[in-house]
């Protein structure tokens, strides 16, 4: 899988500006047991570079997207990284993987029970999960050095703004999910700007929930159902 990864990364280095990815993520896929993030009827496909139906209308993303967000992230050792839309876990035992902690929310409860579960067992003590809105982020353990976004919206939402550091990265899908998203790196600036990169287009599922619409969440609503 990781070999046909770096194969894609110089097939696409046009759109990525590198044919190499950082070390850090190539032993991070490497490390990452993928089928333990798969209904077990998939894990005969685990190693496909493809997505794959993880249940509630959600997917695990092609390893060769999570490699290059993960890679666009910039996550060094000790760094503490946010990301939206925690799915079966793999990105973030990804993140976990390069030495960061991670801050994950899901907005369907049962795939964040699962995935915490996932992550507990495989020993990724350094993944935080819980089910609600992750739109609004993590305040309490904001700021992120990191904000992965593995969901699509037109915009960047605020919250994820205010809660990034300064010089911190920001990867998103920026785009209508009823057309082709563009894959954007935003670097946070000290007027508190974003430098915006578009890098690859890409299909994601939207970011769903109160926030995603514009709908003021009642107090307290940030994040419900602590799940690890």
């Amino acid at each position: 899988m990781v070999d046909g990864i770096e194969r894609d990364v110089i097939s696409t280095s046009g759109y990525l500006g590198t044919d190499r990815l950082d070390p850090a993520v190539i032993r991070a896929m490497r490390s990452v047991p993928r089928e333990q993030f798969v209904p077990r009827r998939l894990w005969p496909y685990a190693y496909l570079d493809s997505p794959l139906p993880i249940g509630s209308g959600q997917t695990i993303s092609q390893p060769y997207i999570v490699a290059v967000m993960s890679h666009l992230a910039g996550v060094k050792a000790g760094e503490r990284v946010y990301e939206l839309g925690t799915g079966s876990g793999y990105q973030a035992a990804v993140l976990a993987a390069m030495g960061a902690e991670v801050y994950s929310v899901e907005i369907v409860p049962a795939l964040a029970a699962r995935a915490a579960a996932t992550l507990a067992r495989l020993g990724y003590d350094k993944v935080h999960v819980r089910a609600g809105d992750g739109y609004l982020g993590w305040p309490e353990a904001a700021p992120f050095d990191a904000v992965v976004v593995t969901a699509a919206h037109p915009a960047i939402p605020q919250p994820l703004i205010d809660q990034l550091k300064v010089g911190g990265r920001l990867v998103m899908p920026v785009g209508d999910t009823d057309e082709t998203q563009r894959l954007t790196l935003l670097t946070k600036q000290p007027d508190g700007s974003l430098k915006r990169r578009r890098v690859l287009p890409v299909r994601f599922v939207p970011i769903t929930g109160d926030g995603a619409r514009g709908v003021s969440p009642p107090d307290g609503a940030g994040a419900e159902d602590s799940a690890r």
